[in-house]
């Protein structure tokens, strides 16, 4: 993962990752045939963790309020330990299409869509949200989280204490209670 998330892929090279692992390249070989497989299987673990934490949040009974702050919470904590994921995603995605494939896979957005709607209809029409109005609020709250990791370069430009990984992650320990905070807001705005 480490490697993959460094060098993309077509850096990464199976002896290092072998190297990096504490195994010879052959076992690696005897286990995932291709650097392609390797990768996927890499790929889909990263994907399924956090998407495993993502459906279990919003199958749980509390308050779409809740489970907002939950969400940010647990995802913001497994970005500051995956920092590299959301670039390494953008540039695979854009090079890759096997990439798109397995996001698809095993990102079930659909089901996970249907089922915030259905579980919090009430609670969102009150805030003048539709069904058809959950891909805007779903790329919103997600977007809360992933971009300050996506945009980390341009952000250290405006503010270059965020070099330093320390402050970085203590901004993003901070961004969780505001981004949640905001996304509140801003719906309660939008039902006026």
């Amino acid at each position: 993962t480490q490697v993959f998330e460094e060098k993309g892929f077509a850096g990464a090279r199976m002896q290092e990752i072998a190297d990096r692992a504490g195994i010879n390249k052959a076992l690696l070989h005897y286990y995932f045939r291709t650097k392609d497989q390797l990768f996927m299987a890499v790929f889909q673990v990263l994907l399924r963790k956090m998407f495993e934490k993502i459906t279990a949040i919003f199958q749980a009974d509390f308050s779409f309020r809740e489970k907002i702050k939950l969400f940010l919470d647990q995802h913001i904590d497994f970005l500051i330990k995956n920092p590299n994921l959301p670039m390494f995603l953008l540039n695979e995605m854009s090079v890759n299409p096997a990439v798109n494939d397995g996001v698809r896979e095993t990102l079930n957005y659909g089901g996970l869509r249907d089922l915030i709607y259905e579980k919090h209809a009430k609670e969102l029409k009150g805030y003048g949200i539709r069904k058809s109005d959950m891909p805007q609020l779903m790329i919103t709250i997600i977007s809360m989280s992933i971009f300050p990791f996506a945009a980390r370069e341009m952000i250290a430009v405006m503010m270059p204490q965020m070099h330093d990984n320390r402050k970085f992650n203590a901004f993003m320990e901070e961004r969780k209670g505001f981004a949640a905070d905001f996304i509140f807001s801003a719906l309660k705005h939008r039902k006026k």
